[in-house]
């Protein structure tokens, strides 16, 4: 028997409409009396945020908020999110957002205690035990999107401003206490966002899926979480207030996030780097990149695919899984290519070198080169 493997699955999860009004006593049970919430720009002055602030100012947690996130995270915003909640003397933090705002309030609640530099806790090997564990701040996590999976997960991506590379912070005690989802939150999420987001879900759920690893539950739960996306998805994109597709997308998207502990791939090490040199949306980048990783991974999935299509109900097995993805990005309004977003050729080989150093490449189906992996660019311009 040679099948080995360490799994690890999420935290408590609050699932439901109207449920955001349940955070105080979460903040409360977590051990939390004076958090921070934080949160994007965007979001600071939405009436979902007042609603959230007015409910701990209710519950005796003050009404603490700390916004200043960008949409691809870096240490000078983790920074200044540390200032705020050392002044405040916090002890607990409140990620409400997207991916970008949990990613930050996890990289606050972690940094805000330790010595070192965040760059050295990397996900790489076993770093995180470089970080003194106790002095971790305990997370709440409320999403706003329904996307990134980040409410379940146990790390968080910050970009670095000097080499602007996306790396990937890594801790178990990163990991949310609680987690409420309310699909509520997102049903005023704008049609780009809600589309850019539930792709990205359908990303991690299919490179989950196609990745050679071991892990089977996580195999069934990306099965699945394909098959919600590709059914609520466009439901969601077309009739924004539609509650049930919402719901079923918040769903996915935890699932996309459990799901890839088996490994991601491709899309990610081309939308890791694309995003943080030119400050893509990153679901959205993972959906223009899709159909030409499926290409360049056909020798090594096309029987998988074919599977997952037939219970996702597409026929055609793998050129009908990769018609669907087509015309899924055309009714969302994807972009068609990476020049749509911007991207350039004068900057392939720096894309190439980064893709090559990103943690997901190494569960890609088939080996990612020098020479394979600045074709896969050039087709995707």
């Amino acid at each position: 028997m040679t099948l080995r493997a360490n799994w690890s699955y999420p935290t408590a999860i609050r699932f439901g409409a109207g449920r955001i009004a349940e955070l105080a006593e979460h903040c409360r049970a977590a051990g939390i009396a004076r958090p921070l919430l934080v949160t994007d720009r965007a979001l600071a002055g939405l009436p979902i945020t007042a609603r959230a602030l007015e409910i701990l100012e209710a519950g005796g947690l003050g009404r603490a908020m700390f916004s200043e996130v960008d949409p691809n995270p870096n240490e000078a915003n983790m920074q200044a999110g540390i200032a705020a909640y050392a002044a405040g003397r916090h002890d607990g933090v409140i990620g409400f957002g997207g991916g970008s705002a949990l990613d930050l309030a996890k990289m606050i609640a972690l940094m805000a205690g330790q010595s070192i530099p965040v760059w050295d806790l990397e996900d790489v090997g076993d770093w995180w035990t470089r970080a003194d564990a106790s002095r971790i701040a305990p997370i709440v996590a409320v999403p706003t999107t329904a996307g990134t999976g980040s409410e379940v997960g146990r790390a968080g991506v910050l970009t670095n401003t000097e080499t602007h590379r996306k790396t990937i912070i890594f801790h178990p005690k990163l990991m949310p206490r609680v987690t409420i989802c309310d699909p509520e939150l997102t049903v005023g999420m704008p049609p780009a966002i809600t589309a850019g987001t539930g792709m990205d879900a359908f990303a991690h759920c299919l490179e989950a899926f196609s990745s050679p690893h071991y892990h089977p539950m996580s195999q069934g739960i990306a099965l699945e979480g394909m098959r919600l996306v590709n059914e609520y998805l466009p439901r969601a994109y077309a009739s924004p207030g539609d509650l049930e597709a919402r719901a079923q997308m918040m769903s996915a998207a935890a699932m996309g996030a459990v799901a890839f502990q088996k490994g991601l791939g491709a899309i990610h090490a081309l939308s890791h780097p694309i995003g943080a040199l030119y400050g893509t949306h990153h679901g959205t980048t993972n959906a223009v990149v899709m159909p030409m990783v499926l290409d360049f991974n056909r020798s090594a999935i096309e029987g998988r695919l074919a599977r997952a299509a037939a219970y996702l109900g597409i026929p055609g097995g793998f050129d009908g899984f990769r018609a669907r993805v087509m015309d899924l990005r055309a009714e969302l309004g994807i972009p068609p290519n990476l020049t749509a977003l911007g991207v350039g050729r004068d900057r392939l080989d720096e894309l190439t070198g980064m893709a090559l150093e990103d943690p997901s490449c190494g569960g890609n189906p088939v080996a990612m080169t020098a020479e394979n992996t600045r074709a896969l660019l050039e087709r995707c311009l």
